[in-house]
């Protein structure tokens, strides 16, 4: 049966899910042949955003149904042939979902990154994705493409200049601007909730190999120690200091789970990690100790009850939350990432991106992943599974983003 949309947009009301909409919006009144539908709980809330996108979205399909509901999930997924879930936090709400495409044969992808949630996915689901076709694409987002496409992009830099690939690769953040929205915050404070109810789930977050259980494909892949990244240090990558990168915890499981998916083309010796940089010299020092002890600090807040609760009452924003358009506009980030191969040779690329980066740059990612997966990764190139960005779209996921989307991919010399 031939689907009736492209891509449906399933949490169209969350705060990303409005960004994406008007991202799609703007794509397809530039040209874009997409055939694409708003989904949610509320029909009242979908027809307010529908609205909220000007005259030319007047004609955009809605349909109604609430993440809990599987028939009507079910019914859903048949409509479309990809699934974009902006519904987080995931481990709360996108279970169903995903069980849905996955027995429908129905494409899906989202922006998480919570770690513990994708690996009980690919356990309970991916047997069954790869018998039904489903290509199943997590964390499409900043979490995680700028990372997993910037190392796709410098090994092939790495490949046409040295005919070797590099087995050791350090991103650093130069520099980003971006806010917190709600549903940020709601997945950070979930993940502490699940780590103080189940102490053993605090090995498996700490394993950089997690998402890379893959039996004989990823045989001697996830035995290379990898260099934990101290909250403050001294930076062999780029002689100043750097401070930890919060977003690490899922970018570098990853980018390491592409290189098991490919049999270890990066290196079978492949180490990879992140970091923020925060320049040289006694300032440098400062902003990492102090960067590193702040967010010490909220770790430990977030792991505490008491000061879980005072967290989500006080400090951080509420569901529905997040940059208002200005500032979204006003975002941007600037990612580096270094290069040596095993012979010694280095390569340098760039990244970046023109707008906040978790916000208004991911809904755009997220927008242009979705036409990727409808319309350049054929089903006979690549099949049912579970993917990530750089295993499933590589260079042509590049291609978009570069065209549409505001991001950079960068050698530098």
């Amino acid at each position: 049966m031939t689907a009736q949309f492209d891509v449906l947009v399933f949490g169209a009301t969350s705060f990303v899910g409005q960004i994406l909409c008007r991202y799609l919006t703007e794509r397809t009144g530039q040209g874009a042949p997409l055939r694409w539908a708003m989904a949610g709980r509320s029909r009242a809330k979908l027809e307010s955003v529908r609205q909220s996108l000007g005259d030319s979205a007047a004609s955009i399909p809605l349909l109604v149904a609430d993440a809990a509901d599987e028939p009507a999930l079910r019914e859903l997924v048949r409509c479309t042939r990809v699934v974009v879930s902006t519904v987080g936090p995931y481990a709360l709400y996108g279970e169903p979902l995903v069980r849905a495409c996955v027995e429908a044969g129905v494409d899906y992808c989202d922006l998480t990154g919570e770690v513990q949630w994708i690996r009980r996915m690919i356990d309970r689901y991916e047997a069954e994705a790869i018998r039904s076709g489903a290509r199943i694409v997590h964390c499409c987002g900043f979490d995680s493409i700028p990372s997993d496409l910037g190392v796709h992009y410098l090994q092939q830099q790495a490949l046409q200049a040295f005919g070797e690939p590099c087995d050791q690769v350090s991103m650093r953040v130069r520099a980003m601007r971006g806010g917190f929205s709600g549903g940020t915050a709601a997945s950070l404070i979930n993940v502490a909730r699940e780590v103080s109810a189940n102490p053993a789930l605090r090995k498996e977050l700490a394993n950089p190999y997690s998402l890379c259980q893959l039996g004989v494909a990823a045989e001697g892949l996830n035995s290379v120690r990898q260099g934990a990244t101290k909250l403050f240090a001294r930076d062999a990558a780029t002689g100043g200091w750097i401070t930890a990168f919060i977003m690490a915890a899922i970018n570098t499981r990853i980018v390491h789970r592409s290189n098991a998916l490919s049999r270890g083309s990066y290196s079978r010796a492949f180490r990879y990690d992140e970091a923020v940089s925060t320049g040289r010299g006694l300032r440098g020092c400062l902003t990492a100790v102090g960067a590193g002890v702040g967010l010490s600090l909220f770790m430990l807040a977030s792991a505490i009850g008491p000061m879980r609760a005072l967290l989500e009452r006080f400090v951080l924003p509420a569901p529905g939350e997040g940059p208002s358009p200005e500032a979204q506009a006003k975002g941007f980030f600037d990612l580096r990432f270094f290069g040596r191969t095993a012979s010694g040779r280095r390569v340098r690329v760039k990244v970046t991106g023109d707008r906040d980066p978790g916000y208004g740059s991911t809904a755009k990612m997220l927008g242009e992943a979705a036409m990727c997966l409808a319309f350049d990764v054929s089903r006979d190139s690549v099949g049912g599974g579970f993917w990530t960005p750089a295993t499933i779209f590589g260079d042509r996921l590049v291609t978009r983003l570069q065209a549409h989307a505001g991001l950079r991919f960068e050698r530098q010399e």
